[in-house]
C-alpha cells in the first residue's frame, strides 16, 4: 500500500496524525503462536520501547528514509515476527513523518525472511521531551538544557512514542494529556521542598505525554491507555523523578477508576474527567517501574496491577529474561522478582527489570501472553543479543485478549 492510498485526518489541537485507508477494520493476521478465533474479535496488543531515538533533530527521519538502518531493520523484524495488532512504539522521536518512513520502509518490506506487516493507521503527536519550560527544573540556578525542559530531551519530541494498528483509529475522540500540571494531580508527591514556585506553577505532569487513543474493533471500541513515564532516577535525595513516576503511573489508575476518582482530569482539550465506566482499555507503555525490585516508589506500578479494573490473570513471560538473569548474575540473583517475567536488560544498578506492561481492562478476557525475549540458542537471539544491544535493551511485550462476542 501506497502513501497515496492513506488518507492522513490531522488534529490541530496536538498536531497529531491519524492515518487510515478506508472506513472498514482489518482482519487480524494469525501470526505464530497465535489462535485462529474470529479475526475481529481475537486482538493482539504490544508494548515495544524500540530506542528509535536519536542525540539530533532529524537523524531518525535520516535513517528512517534509507530502508537500510540495521537497528530500525531489527526494531521492524521483531514486531513482524510478533505481529500485533496495536502496537505502541516507545522512544520513537516525534516529527510529522517519521510513522510513514518506517511503515513504508520497513516494516511493510520484508525483514531478514519474516513477513511484512501492514499498519493501516497510525497515532502520532508532540512529546513534552525537550520543550523549554523556562525555568530552573532541576534547581543548578540556570536555565536551559534537556533537564529543563518539561521532559528530558534535547530536542522537542526526542524519546517520544506511536501507535500503530491493523484496526481504524477514532480521530474525533482521541484524548491527549500533554500539558496537564502536575500541580493540579489531588495529592500529588511532587517535592515543593525543591521546586521553586515558578517551577510548580509550569511543571506539567507527564514526561511524555498521556493518550487515550480508541481503536475500534468490528463494532466495539478499545481504549489504548499509552504513556512513558519518566525513569525513577537520575535526580537526588528529593527523589522528583521517582516521585513524578509514581504519579504519571497513578494517573492511568484515577483515569480508568470512578468518576470521583477522575474528576480532577482534564485533557489538552479541556474536556474534564476520565474513561466511562464498563469501557475496555489496554494500559501500554514502558512505565520505568518493577513491582518488587529496581528504584521506583514502593507500590508505584502497583497502582496498575492491584486495580480493580485491570486484569492481571496471565503475567508476560519469557525463557530468555529467566536465562540472561543467570548468566549475568550480579544483583539479578538477589531481586525478589521473577526474572521470567523480565522485559529490559539493564547494567548494574538496577540489573534486569520488569518495567514495560500490557494491561487490558478486566472486561477483555487474556488468552496469552508473552514477552519477546528469546534463549542464547534460538536462532531469533540475534534480535535481542547482549549489551550493545542489536535493537534495544527492552523487549517487545504482548497481549492475546478476547473481546466479547456480543455486546
Amino acid at each position: 500500500m501506497t502513501s497515496a492510498a492513506r488518507r492522513t485526518i490531522a488534529t490541530t489541537s496536538t498536531l497529531a496524525l491519524v492515518l487510515g485507508l478506508g472506513a472498514a477494520a482489518l482482519p487480524a493476521a494469525a501470526g505464530p503462536e497465535r489462535g485462529q478465533g474470529k479475526p475481529d474479535l481475537d486482538v493482539r496488543f504490544a508494548t515495544f520501547n524500540a530506542s528509535l531515538n536519536r542525540f539530533n533533530d532529524g537523524d531518525l527521519a535520516r535513517d528512517l528514509s534509507t530502508g537500510e538502518n540495521l537497528q530500525a531493520q531489527n526494531v521492524a523484524e521483531t514486531i513482524q515476527r510478533t505481529r500485533p495488532d496495536v502496537v505502541l512504539v516507545n522512544e520513537f522521536d516525534y516529527a510529522a513523518g517519521n510513522e510513514d518512513l518506517f511503515r513504508d520502509n520497513y516494516l511493510e518490506v520484508p525483514q531478514n525472511g519474516a513477513e511484512a506487516i501492514d499498519y493501516p493507521y497510525a497515532y502520532i503527536a508532540p512529546s513534552n521531551t525537550g520543550i523549554p519550560s523556562g525555568v530552573d527544573l532541576n534547581g543548578d540556578g540556570t536555565v536551559g538544557g534537556p533537564d529543563d525542559a518539561f521532559g528530558y530531551g534535547y530536542f522537542p519530541g526526542q524519546y517520544g512514542m506511536v501507535v500503530y494498528s491493523r484496526y481504524p483509529i477514532n480521530a474525533d475522540e482521541v484524548r491527549t494529556f500533554q500539558t496537564f500540571r502536575w500541580a493540579d494531580m489531588p495529592g500529588n508527591l511532587m517535592p515543593t521542598d525543591f521546586y521553586s514556585q515558578e517551577a510548580q506553577e509550569v511543571l506539567r505532569l507527564s514526561s511524555k505525554s498521556h493518550w487515550d487513543v480508541p481503536v475500534e474493533v468490528g463494532h466495539r471500541t478499545v481504549h489504548v491507555l499509552a504513556a512513558h513515564p519518566t525513569p525513577p532516577t537520575f535526580d537526588g535525595p528529593e527523589d522528583r523523578n521517582g516521585r513524578r513516576n509514581h504519579d504519571e503511573i497513578r494517573f492511568w489508575a484515577d483515569y480508568v477508576g470512578s468518576p470521583k476518582e477522575s474528576a480532577y482530569i482534564y485533557d489538552d482539550e479541556g474536556e474534564r474527567g476520565g474513561l466511562k465506566p464498563g469501557e475496555r482499555f489496554v494500559v501500554v507503555g514502558d512505565y520505568n517501574a518493577d513491582p518488587r525490585d529496581g528504584d521506583s516508589v514502593n507500590g508505584a506500578i502497583d497502582q496498575l496491577l492491584d486495580h480493580p479494573r485491570v486484569n492481571t490473570t496471565v503475567t508476560p513471560a519469557s525463557e530468555g529474561g529467566a536465562e540472561q538473569a543467570f548468566l549475568q548474575g550480579g544483583v539479578n540473583l538477589e531481586h525478589r522478582g521473577d526474572p521470567a517475567f523480565d522485559t529490559a536488560d539493564f547494567s548494574e544498578p538496577p540489573g534486569n527489570l520488569r518495567v514495560d506492561y500490557v494491561l487490558p481492562s478486566r472486561s477483555l478476557k487474556i488468552d496469552d501472553a508473552g514477552v519477546f525475549w528469546p534463549t542464547s540458542d534460538d536462532p531469533l537471539f540475534r534480535l535481542v543479543g547482549t549489551y550493545p544491544f542489536p535493537t534495544s535493551d527492552h523487549r517487545l511485550v504482548w497481549v492475546d485478549v478476547r473481546l466479547p462476542h456480543r455486546g
